[in-house]
């Protein structure tokens, strides 16, 4: 398993509060959302996010029968996902 880091996301309008997260990346991949949950659900990575003092766990959650990743710090869950520089397209 392995311990991966999230340093940019990826959103089809990146300045709209109403879009949803598409991808996450680090250095050298980019990832649908569906293969990150994919990965952590059957536990082959672990995935977080670290603003250079803390680190953020990203988690599975469900909402309305849709699945989503968010971080989570200290039991608290935060919206930093969002904070993150868009990712280089890639695909």
């Amino acid at each position: 398993m392995a311990d991966v880091q999230v340093t940019c996301v990826t959103k089809p309008d990146r300045n709209s509060p109403h879009e949803h997260i598409t991808h996450l990346g680090g250095s050298g991949w980019t990832w649908s959302v569906q293969e990150v949950i994919s990965s952590i659900e059957n536990g082959s990575n672990t995935f977080y996010t670290n603003d250079g003092f803390k680190r953020a766990d990203i988690k599975v959650r469900t909402r309305n029968g849709r699945k989503f990743v968010q971080t989570q710090a200290d039991g608290d869950w935060t919206n930093n996902l969002l904070e993150l520089n868009a990712c280089p397209i890639s695909w």
